[in-house]
């Protein structure tokens, strides 16, 4: 079964890291994609750009409205996701709960539906 890790944080704790901190983090974060690649259960993954660069598309009396920036306020923002293939939750539960940004935020876990 195919599931999805969506990894949320605050964007402004990564900009505000010091640079070796940062490629610390990056460090990790190529060792956990090289555990998934190894483990044969990364099926993609990517980082995404800066909540500042999204744009959204609404509709409203049949047309669309369209805004930049992220839809809702939170405190935390969507900044890359894994797409893995795990024998089931508890599998997928346990790759998030190994993903480097953990600490740093929320992994939520979504499984894919066909």
């Amino acid at each position: 079964m195919e599931y999805l890790i969506l990894i949320y944080a605050d964007e402004s704790r990564y900009e505000s890291m010091a640079e070796g901190q940062m490629a610390s983090l990056m460090a990790d974060f190529a060792s956990y994609t090289q555990a998934l690649e190894a483990a044969g259960v990364l099926r993609g993954g990517a980082e995404l750009a800066p909540v500042r660069s999204a744009t959204c598309v609404r509709v409203q009396n049949g047309k669309p409205v369209i805004t930049d920036g992220p839809f809702a306020e939170t405190k935390e923002q969507l900044g890359g996701y894994y797409l893995l293939d795990c024998a089931n939750l508890d599998e997928a539960l346990a790759w998030a709960g190994r993903c480097p940004a953990a600490s740093l935020g929320t992994i939520e876990v979504r499984p894919v539906t066909a």
